[in-house]
């Protein structure tokens, strides 16, 4: 039988979990009343966990608010704005360091542009961390972690293949020295950030296909607010969907995968436009009747309807969002790829898919790494109260 100290010990660090994410997942600041009556907690048992969690620097209190009626004014709780995380983020067109505090800010970040397709992976990240060390966090932030988004397959600390770095078989923790980040994919990351808004807040989509354009496409799953992973971590793959055997070759080794239709290259390069042109160059091409670019966007909708169709009839997702440059290009593509959806997903005379840009800005894999790291203090703050 376990011991009464150790129950009393896990049954505090499972309640002081659960007042943090309480008041993390607000909306709104709210106090020590509205948490006891959320969680079911007497106010004196509620108040005390607050209170431990304000002086360990996880919540902080706000200014004092007057009740709607008489009473003592309610103290209003907020994350703690003393603990953040590092999220990093390396892509073929940028690299990207950022921190990010518990009530979802961003403290510091620095985002560099340039083309690190086949780049050598011990300069890329000598380059990344440089990008850190010109941060310049104040000496009272406390990080809690830092994790590291790449456009590839993870297996632990080892990134087995990005094809379009052309990377194979990098510890990027060997060339970090002192930062160790916990790796992901690149779009199972910045998934995370429409998924969660703010450190266990949650996002307005539960269930929703997530596409990352960048030079290629990733893509994750997302169900119950939550990443599919696959049984290695792999899953989400999409750029790599074929959408014709015939089609042009991949960096994967692979024929006629999606980004080769619906990556920002593929794009441009259709389009006719340089490498180097923005998708609102290729907006403003195509609305004024440029042949090329329609045309560019209209491969591209129909590769995407292609591939998005077989995920939305294999696994029933109602939503699909689009971040990067496919996300800026969303009010063009969003009709034409509806359209596809429409007449290739069975459930859709009943449901159809919608599609929406993400919002979430540049390097949204960095800030979903942060988050992830975020996510291990709300878990078991017991842990940081020091």
């Amino acid at each position: 039988m376990e011991p009464a100290g150790a129950r009393q010990s896990t049954l505090r660090a499972s309640n002081l979990g659960l007042v943090l994410r309480t008041v993390c997942a607000a909306a709104a600041p709210i106090s020590r009343a509205d948490v006891a009556s959320a969680l079911g907690m007497s106010r004196a048992t509620a108040s005390r966990l607050v209170d431990e969690l304000v002086a360990g620097g996880l919540l902080d209190q706000g200014e004092r608010l007057a009740p709607p009626r008489r009473g003592r004014p309610a103290t209003p709780l907020l994350p703690g704005s003393g603990f953040a995380a590092l999220g990093l983020q390396v892509d073929a067109g940028l690299l990207a360091a950022r921190v990010l505090d518990l009530r979802g800010r961003i403290v510091a970040e620095k985002v560099e542009d340039g083309d690190f397709r086949d780049s050598d992976p011990a300069a890329t990240l000598v380059r990344l961390g440089a990008l850190v060390a010109d941060l310049g966090l104040p000496s009272t932030l406390r990080l809690v972690g830092t994790g590291l988004a790449l456009p590839g397959i993870v297996d632990g600390d080892l990134l087995l293949r990005a094809p379009n770095l052309g990377w194979s078989d990098v510890r990027p923790a060997d060339l970090l020295p002192g930062l160790d980040p916990v790796l992901g994919n690149e779009a199972d990351l910045a998934a995370r950030t429409v998924a969660e808004v703010a450190p266990g807040r949650p996002g307005p989509h539960r269930d929703f296909v997530y596409l990352s354009g960048q030079i290629g496409v990733g893509g994750a799953a997302v169900l119950g607010g939550r990443v599919m992973a696959g049984s290695d971590g792999w899953a989400g793959e999409m750029g790599h969907v074929c959408v014709d055997p015939h089609g042009p070759a991949c960096p994967c080794g692979s024929t006629g995968c999606l980004e080769q239709y619906a990556g920002r290259h593929a794009l441009l390069t259709a389009a006719g436009l340089p490498l180097d042109a923005g998708p609102r160059e290729l907006a403003a091409r195509e609305a004024d009747g440029d042949a090329a670019a329609g045309a560019a966007v209209d491969t591209a909708a129909w590769a995407l309807g292609v591939a998005l169709a077989g995920v939305v009839n294999v696994l029933d997702i109602p939503a699909v969002v689009l971040g990067g440059s496919l996300g800026e290009l969303a009010d063009l593509l969003g009709p034409r790829v509806e359209e596809h959806l429409a007449r290739r997903v069975l459930s859709a005379r009943w449901r159809r898919p919608t599609i929406e840009p993400a919002g979430n800005g540049p390097a949204a894999g960095a800030t979903g790494a942060a988050l992830r790291a975020l996510a291990d203090v709300l878990t078991d703050p017991g842990r940081w109260l020091t």
